[in-house]
């Protein structure tokens, strides 16, 4: 069972790790609000970063956001360096959980999940990398298993909604679900929106390095899982989607490679049936269309070469017509924003052989919540933590490096997500 008592010698149940960084900034006043949750209504945190002055900064805006001034006393600071190692250590001695929101974790990430390691501390991140989130499978789940520590990744919008929503529609079906596709849509008000460009960043080398995911994903030695029922076929690269009345496209981000984790654990552990799983977004009519192919063009031929990738970095806005900026979203534009995952599933109702015939049933969920990127993202990463810390008994029996749907398949994370905005339900 997973340690989650703090002592003298470590104090707090979580730290924020970047906590001056755009996404950090959010986590922080996510902690303050649920300080309550925590361990007998309790919850002891600090944050943690490179520089001192950005944290105090940090604290001073959450006080005056959320009208609590004790924060700009009563939370600790903790100075820590990915490019020191010592300063990790010392940090992640400190923690039950690190809240890990420094990125890109392709380059920034592995430092801070070795410290979690080897100094017994759980580590929490938002990343929707994947080629970072199955190195650290490969690299480090012997060794966190060992040590009885958990490194559970994708704790966002990535891909809490979708790994979550997958196993809530498998849980809610009545019978043997065996195929799940979700359609993702975002809404924005009158200020529009649009994301921090670190996410950008994060796309950018993801997609010029994808040839190593390729290898790397060689290196498990994986069977593929077993097929079951009716074989779930692959939509085109543009198509109108009856299920949201718009033109849709294949999902880009973590999600389909993270569900498919979450699914070879529960065959491995729990000897069930997996579900396929197919992932679309909406993109809206034909001006988007437009928008859409000629940035996709622009990005894929500039990303495969060093200048274009510094290109693309350099005038985010431009080349991705304004839905990434290096300034981020305001909090109006946040506060207007909101997301939908709609589910469709299929299987065989019960008593039916699902190697016989065609599914013969059907199920729609919806997963829906407020902003993806800094409302949602930082409810998701924050309960995933205080789920840890309230219910370490209903975690994997042993540590390791885990997807959400592993690691809080048998928890109640998502009825703390519906308490908090993010809502599961069944049309």
């Amino acid at each position: 069972m997973a340690r989650v008592e703090t002592s003298s010698n470590r104090p707090y149940h979580l730290v924020i790790f970047g906590a001056s960084g755009f996404t950090g900034q959010f986590v922080v006043e996510e902690v303050a609000r649920t300080v309550s949750e925590g361990p007998r209504g309790n919850l002891k945190w600090a944050v943690a970063g490179r520089s001192k002055q950005k944290l105090e900064k940090v604290l001073e805006q959450a006080a005056g956001v959320l009208d609590k001034p004790e924060l700009r006393s009563e939370v600790d600071i903790i100075v820590a360096d990915v490019g020191e190692p010592d300063s990790l250590a010392a940090m992640c001695k400190q923690a039950v959980i690190v809240l890990n929101c420094v990125g890109p974790y392709r380059f920034y990430g592995e430092p801070v999940v070795k410290a979690c390691v080897e100094n017994g501390s759980h580590h929490i991140d938002i990343s929707g990398e994947p080629q970072f989130l199955e190195g650290m499978q490969l690299n480090y789940s012997s060794q966190a298993a060992e040590k009885g520590v958990y490194i559970i990744g994708s704790c966002g919008f990535d891909s809490i909604p979708a790994d979550m929503g997958v196993l809530y529609t498998r849980d809610q079906f009545k019978g043997t679900l065996t195929a799940v596709e979700s359609f993702l849509t975002v809404g924005s008000g009158d200020a529009g929106g649009c994301i921090h460009d670190g996410t950008w960043q994060s796309a950018i080398y993801g997609f010029s390095d994808s040839q190593k995911l390729q290898s790397l994903r060689k290196k498990f030695n994986h069977k593929p899982l077993p097929a079951v029922g009716a074989k779930l076929k692959r939509r085109g690269n543009l198509f109108f989607s009856n299920e949201i009345q718009q033109y849709t496209v294949p999902f880009m981000g973590s999600d389909p490679s993270v569900v498919k984790r979450t699914q070879r654990f529960v065959v491995e552990e729990y000897n069930a049936k997996p579900v396929q799983y197919g992932a679309y977004a909406g993109i809206g009519g034909i001006c988007n269309i437009a928008k859409l192919m000629f940035a996709g063009m622009m990005f894929w031929i500039l990303v495969k070469f060093s200048f274009g990738r510094n290109l693309l970095i350099k005038h985010p806005e431009f080349f991705s017509f304004g839905l990434f900026s290096k300034a981020g979203p305001t909090r109006k534009q946040m506060e207007a924003s909101s997301f939908q995952f709609a589910f469709y599933g299929e299987g065989y109702t019960e008593g039916q052989d699902p190697s016989q015939g065609k599914p013969n049933a059907k199920i729609r969920t919806l997963v829906q919540g407020p902003e993806c990127g800094y409302v949602a993202t930082p409810i998701a990463m924050v309960q995933a933590a205080l789920t840890i810390l309230n219910e370490p008994a209903a975690l994997p029996k042993t540590g390791g490096v885990y997807t959400p749907g592993a690691a809080f398949a048998k928890t109640t994370l998502t009825d703390r997500l519906n308490k908090h905005g993010i809502q599961f339900s069944v049309i």
